[in-house]
This record gives structure tokens, C-alpha cells and sequence, in this order.
């Protein structure tokens, strides 16, 4: 027997359809009430403020009109401050040509013033001189009389004095005649002392002689003994040589005998002097001329010292190059130039 046939099934979409329209036209109906709502509120938010608005123009134009009339106030200020100011200038000036003129009154009333004080001054330095005068001429009387017997003890005074003055110009006479004469008598005994110790310096320098000899490099200028320093010492040196040393012992020997006649009244001194040539010296013993000179003196010296002549007796010096004999450049002139120069002399 054939199936019987199932019935259809069939969607039916309608009643969803309507509650999707009624749900849709709720919410339209809602929006288009809450858009009524909105509407209503704008509309009266928008009147209060248009009235606002409409009051503010109205108080705008009040303050307008306000203004205005500040402004022409002002302009009416200013032009009454410009007069002003014009009237306080003419004022200003005015009291500078008023101040002015009171100082020109004053400076003419002050001068008056001063001219009538001076006016009464004088006549009161006139009548106080004229009260001084009066007593001065009983002072001038007084004193007058006084000066006449200060002048009388004056002068009898002067009288007394030049009493005196002759006394005393008498003894002053008496006196230079006395100095004169011990003047020469002091003189004549220097001339002798100095004739004495001439004898004996020449008797030195002859004894010198004989013991050294006639060699080269020993000679007598005037009141000096001459020794080339060659004869002493080695070149750039203030040793003394063994030649040197032995001329040097001669030397003390022949003053000591010459020391032994001389009279205890007689002060002398042996000078040694050093010289050297102008050709300049660098050492570091010798720094210049000078050192090499003094200590060639001084070398002599004390080997004199040493061979037994009184140190209070001998004296060193050093020349340098700057007490030459012979000005001339030359090998000649330069070794004349380097010397050992004994003086005997006073102290």
C-alpha cells in the first residue's frame, strides 16, 4: 500500500515581523518624542538667551552712550589742563622775573648795608686811632726816655767790649806768631823725616842692586823698585817660581838690614803693587786683572812677612791693567806693563 504523504511544514514569519514593526515604530515614536523634548528646551534655552542678549545690547549702548560722554568730558579736561599749564608757565615766569628782581634788591640793600658798616667802621678805627695816637705819644715820651739810658749802658758796654777786643786781638797776634813758628819747626821736621827716609830708600834700592844685579827686568823708576812680573811668577799665575822665591828672600834680607839703621821716629811702610798688562784674564780663580794683580802683591807680601819684615810694615795692592807704563800695543809694551812695584814710603 502506498506511504501516506507527511503534511508540509511551513515558516511562518509574520507575527516576528510585526513585533519587529511595533518595536521599530515604539522606538521611532520615542526618538521622535525625545526630539519634541529637545526642541521644546532649545527653544526656551534660546529665548532666555536672546533676551540675554537683547539686555546686554541694551546695556552696551547705554555704556556706549556712557563713554561718549566721558570722552567729550575728557577733551573738555585736556583743553581746561592745556590753559592751565600755559597760565602756570606765565605764572612761573613771572615769579622767576619777580624772584629775580627781590634778589637784585637784596644784593642792593646788602651792599648798602655793608658800605654804611664800613662807613661806621671807619669812623670808629678813626676815632680809636685817634684815642691810640694820644697815648701812644705818652707811651713814645716814656719809652723815649728809656732808650736813652738803655743807649748810654750800651754804650758804655761797647766800651768795655772793644777793651777787650783789643786785649784778646793782642794775644790773637801773640798766638799766630806762635803757630807760625811751630808751623815751620813742624815743617822742617817733615822735611827731614821725609830727607831720612829718602837717604834710606835710596840706600835700599842701591843695596837691591848689588844683590840681585843689572839682570833685564829689574830697574828703578823714580821712588819705586821694578820687578817684571816674568822674574816672580809663571804666566796667568800668583805663585812664585823657585827664581822668583829666591829673589824674593834676597829682598827681605837686604830690607832688613836697611830696617836695622832706620830710627824707631821714622814711620815707614814697603808697598807692594801688582800690575798686569790690558790683555784680559778669565780663570776661575782669576775673574779680571784685578784678582791676578792683588794676588801677586799679596803672594810677595807674604813671603816678606814670612822671611821675617813686620807685617805692620808692608801693605798689597792690585792695579789691574789701569796704571800702565807704556800706552803702546805691543808684545814690548805689555810686558813692560806686568810689574811687581815695591814703594818705600811714610804711612
Amino acid at each position: 500500500m502506498p506511504l501516506a504523504r507527511r503534511p508540509r511544514r511551513t515558516l511562518d514569519i509574520w507575527p516576528g515581523f510585526v513585533d519587529a514593526l511595533a518595536t521599530l515604530l515604539m522606538v521611532v515614536v520615542f526618538v521622535l518624542m525625545v526630539f519634541v523634548l529637545a526642541q521644546y528646551f532649545l527653544g526656551q534655552t534660546l529665548s532666555g538667551q536672546q533676551k540675554a542678549l537683547d539686555r546686554l545690547g541694551a546695556e552696551l549702548a547705554g555704556l556706549t552712550e556712557r563713554l561718549n560722554l566721558q570722552i567729550a568730558d575728557n577733551q573738555t579736561l585736556k583743553s581746561d589742563l592745556a590753559r592751565l599749564q600755559a597760565d602756570l608757565a606765565a605764572s612761573k615766569a613771572e615769579s622767576d622775573r619777580l624772584a629775580a628782581h627781590a634778589a637784585g634788591l637784596e644784593q642792593s640793600l646788602a651792599a648798602a648795608l655793608a658800605a654804611r658798616g664800613e662807613l661806621e667802621g671807619k669812623i670808629a678805627a678813626g676815632e680809636q686811632d685817634l684815642a691810640n695816637e694820644r697815648k701812644l705819644s705818652a707811651e713814645a715820651n716814656a719809652q723815649l726816655a728809656q732808650l736813652n739810658r738803655q743807649l748810654e749802658a750800651t754804650r758804655q758796654e761797647l766800651a768795655r767790649v772793644l777793651a777787650a777786643l783789643e786785649a784778646s786781638e793782642a794775644q790773637d797776634k801773640t798766638q799766630k806768631v806762635q803757630i807760625a813758628d811751630l808751623g815751620k819747626r813742624l815743617n822742617a821736621a817733615l822735611a827731614g823725616k821725609v830727607e831720612e827716609l829718602q837717604k834710606y830708600r835710596s840706600d835700599f834700592f842701591g843695596r837691591l842692586r848689588k844683590v840681585l844685579g843689572n839682570r833685564p827686568g829689574i830697574r828703578i823708576e823714580g821712588d819705586r823698585f821694578v820687578f817684571q812680573s816674568e822674574l816672580l811668577f809663571p804666566t796667568a799665575s800668583a805663585e812664585l817660581g823657585p827664581q822668583g822665591a829666591e829673589d824674593v828672600r834676597r829682598l827681605a834680607a837686604t830690607l832688613k838690614e836697611v830696617i836695622a839703621e832706620i830710627p824707631p821716629g821714622v814711620n815707614w811702610v814697603l808697598r807692594i803693587d801688582g800690575h798686569t798688562d790690558r790683555r784680559p784674564i778669565t780663570s776661575p780663580r782669576f775673574p779680571s786683572n784685578w784678582e791676578l794683580s792683588t794676588a801677586r802683591a799679596i803672594t810677595v807680601l807674604r813671603a816678606l812677612a814670612a822671611a821675617g819684615i813686620p807685617s805692620d810694615r808692608l801693605a798689597a795692592a792690585g792695579f789691574g791693567e789701569f796704571q800702565p807704563i807704556d800706552p803702546a800695543d805691543s808684545d814690548a809694551a805689555y810686558a813692560r806693563n806686568r810689574r811687581i812695584e815695591l814703594r818705600f814710603d811714610q804711612r
